[in-house]
């Protein structure tokens, strides 16, 4: 199930990106919606249209990543701090004792 949700994530980021590219920006852009298109739409409706799908691809990217998100926090337990700590308190270590300090080498004659 996942893997096929994966394909079909990457599949709408991609038409996505190709989508967004196709747009005319103000700055002219690839510009490749533009022109006549065969007489097929006018440019103000090519815009709609390319806006409009922009939008359905962008809320179908943002479904499956949220379904993609769910699906793999459900194959771990949930896991808690407080479910890790130990059922009784460790008692502390014994300090450890300190050493005694060496003795100084004494002073050699020149």
């Amino acid at each position: 199930m996942e893997s096929v949700l994966l394909v079909i994530h990457l599949l709408i980021a991609l038409a996505l990106v190709g989508v967004i590219l196709i747009q005319r920006s103000e700055g002219g852009g690839l510009g490749i919606g533009g022109g006549n298109m065969g007489g097929m739409m006018s440019t103000r409706g090519t815009a709609n249209l390319l806006t409009r799908t922009t939008g359905i691809l962008a809320g179908c990217f943002m479904a499956t990543s949220l379904v993609l998100a769910v699906l793999a926090g459900a194959h771990r337990a949930p896991t808690s701090i407080i479910d890790t700590m130990p059922a009784q308190p460790v008692a502390p270590a014994a300090p450890a004792q300190p050493a005694t300090p060496a003795q100084p080498a004494p002073p050699v004659a020149q």
